[in-house]
């Protein structure tokens, strides 16, 4: 049996984030179900802002072709997402929208997002747990042509969430993560369009 590679990252570079504490709660339930796992930041792959012009006088950003390399590498992903006035942080959409600029890697074509297959996570501090932002993001990635589960896992009162050794406190919370992983797993497994380096 295959065993899926998946890669993991948060929305957020802020120290402390719900995302990135979310995120680490991912990690160590994928791996515990068996997947190989890739932790990323998106601090390490810094962008500038979508601009068309710029793309068409120097064209896509290096570090947009590596994280499409590191997502072509691997059978899906876990994003993991705060929430923006309701909506999809500019970090996450402004990397997003540069990975889909991605047409050529050296000579080769490539369309790094369209069938990869994506599991979401949301988190705030509020009651409300990111649920808007996750709906956006969902629709942002299907356009994308990305395959996305339908289990999600979303996290509310991110100060409490969270005990002293970064596991969740609420049993609910736990099995709704067990749930996306294993149906991330599954399905990554299932679809895979892995390409390596």
């Amino acid at each position: 049996m295959v065993i899926p590679r998946l890669l993991v990252f948060a929305g957020s570079n802020r120290t402390g984030a719900y995302s990135g504490r979310t995120a680490d709660v991912a990690q160590k339930e994928l791996a515990m179900q068996g997947a190989e796992v890739t932790r990323i930041s998106l601090a390490d792959y810094p962008l500038p802002i979508l601009d068309e012009d710029l793309e068409r006088d120097k064209g896509v950003p290096e570090n947009a072709l590596k994280l499409a390399r590191q997502i072509a590498a691997h059978d899906g992903m876990l994003i993991a997402t705060p929430e923006y006035n309701g909506s999809i942080p500019p970090l996450l959409k402004n990397t997003i929208d540069w990975v889909s600029r991605v047409r050529r890697d050296g000579g080769r074509a490539v369309r790094p997002l369209a069938g990869k297959v994506a599991g979401l996570c949301s988190s705030s501090n509020g009651h409300f747990a990111g649920i808007r932002c996750i709906n956006h993001l969902r629709a942002v990635l299907v356009r994308c042509q990305m395959e996305v589960v339908a289990p999600e896992c979303s996290v509310p009162d991110g100060a409490e969430a969270f005990d002293e050794s970064g596991n969740f406190r609420d049993e609910r919370l736990l099995k709704s993560m067990e749930h996306l992983c294993r149906t991330l797993i599954e399905t990554s497994r299932m679809l895979s369009t892995r390409t390596e380096p």
